[in-house]
């Protein structure tokens, strides 16, 4: 779309601000290098709330302070705060004409993170109106919804509850089956019953939920999923196993592999995160948090080298006939160390020299003190990721109680 002179106004918040056509091309706010390229008037009016065509000047209902210091960036490259106004509303100006808070100043940045932290406030993308579908498509999204979103609709949560049933179940058999009494014929008939209908459900659930994805590899890719197949894979293995080898062939007796892979539907306990706040909650905390467990990793690593090879020299190796035989060799001392880092103390092993009990003082306190360090951060995660789910979760059950009104 051509626009009727060189000159371009930005009418924010009452207050005029003129640019020649060509710097709006290259301005780094994402909303107006997109004006040039609208290709209509309703376009335009996508991105703002009115347009003036003889005047060429576009109306946003924004806060032109804020503005005003966003063309401050745009001229100096520096991007503050606005004073005396609240970060989060100026962060969701930011967001407005398409910046990031990478844009920001790092001690506005540090101030923005600790007043997102304080509050617990979390920026959600804002939904586009979708467009007109075709019945066979509304049709799979519906199908889709309601298999992957438990909290989507009435059905869902159906079929949420009676999937949580099987898991409940079969979890249950599985830790049945490993007891004496429910190792006689009669009852190991019973179970495998009871285990091909609760394969036989999840097998379906997968597989409708594969065919309704929108994107096949994605589908594939996603932990949730990669655990429902290690979970489902190993009985269709073992029956397989089973017809090929025979019921009471040698093979089945000694087949460790089989034992393996029927304890592998411990897996299933695992799809519980689909329809519980805690579990999703915990899996987002350890996904975030990644590079400070790694960090408490390293950090319990390089502790549990030092303190093994100090013990093993102060218990065993100063004197190796008369010394204390299980500190014998490092490896055997690292079983030590970590022990009394977590500050578990089975009391299997323990230094009898002076010396090597000063240094089992010295590795406790360490270990407490290794350990709090990363704690602080993966708390504060922690309590994020409670907030964020309760947001959505609370979202989710508002529109299905509308949808249970109507």
């Amino acid at each position: 779309m051509k626009f009727g002179s060189r000159l371009c106004t930005l009418n924010v918040g009452g207050r005029r601000f003129s640019f020649p056509v060509d710097l709006m091309k290259r301005l780094p706010l994402r909303r107006l290098s997109q004006l040039h390229r609208c290709m209509s008037e309703s376009e335009l009016l996508d991105l703002c709330d009115d347009y003036g065509r003889d005047s060429n000047e576009f109306f946003f209902d924004r806060h032109s302070e804020a503005f005003s210091f966003i063309m401050l960036y745009v001229q100096h490259g520096k991007l503050r705060f606005v004073p005396h106004m609240c970060e989060l509303s100026f962060y969701n100006e930011m967001l407005y004409w398409g910046l990031e808070s990478s844009d920001l100043q790092p001690c506005c940045q540090r101030h923005l993170d600790d007043r997102m932290s304080d509050c617990f406030v979390h920026f959600f993308p804002e939904e586009r109106p979708r467009s007109p579908e075709e019945p066979r498509s509304r049709w799979l999204e519906r199908i889709r919804r309601t298999f992957e979103e438990p909290t989507s609709s009435l059905v869902a949560q159906i079929l949420a509850s009676v999937s949580m049933l099987f898991v409940v179940i079969s979890m249950v058999m599985l830790c049945a089956s490993t007891l004496p009494d429910w190792k006689t014929a009669e009852t190991l008939d019973q179970h495998r019953i009871i285990e091909a209908v609760c394969i036989g459900w999840f097998t379906v659930e997968c597989i409708v939920r594969f065919l309704v994805s929108v994107d096949k590899w994605e589908f594939v890719r996603r932990p949730l999923n990669i655990i429902d197949l290690l979970a489902i894979t190993p009985y269709y293995v073992s029956v397989t196993m089973t017809i090929l080898t025979g019921e009471n062939s040698q093979l089945q007796r000694a087949g460790v592999s089989l034992r393996v892979l029927r304890i592998m539907r411990i897996f299933w306990v695992i799809k519980l995160a689909r329809h519980f706040l805690g579990l999703q909650m915990l899996g987002l905390t350890l996904r975030r948090c990644y590079r400070e467990l790694m960090m408490l990793l390293v950090f319990v690593c390089v502790a549990m080298a030092i303190f093994s090879a100090l013990a093993q020299l102060l218990e065993h190796g100063l004197d190796p006939e008369a010394g204390n035989e299980d500190y014998a060799s490092i490896p055997a001392a690292c079983w030590w160390v970590i022990i009394s880092m977590t500050t578990v103390g089975y009391g299997d092993m323990y230094p009898v020299t002076v010396a090597g009990r000063v240094l089992g003082g010295v590795c406790v306190v360490s270990g407490i003190v290794l350990l709090a360090l990363p704690i602080t951060f993966i708390y504060h995660s922690f309590i994020q990721c409670y907030h964020e789910l309760k947001v959505r979760s609370t979202r989710c059950c508002n529109s299905l109680s509308a949808e249970f009104i109507n």
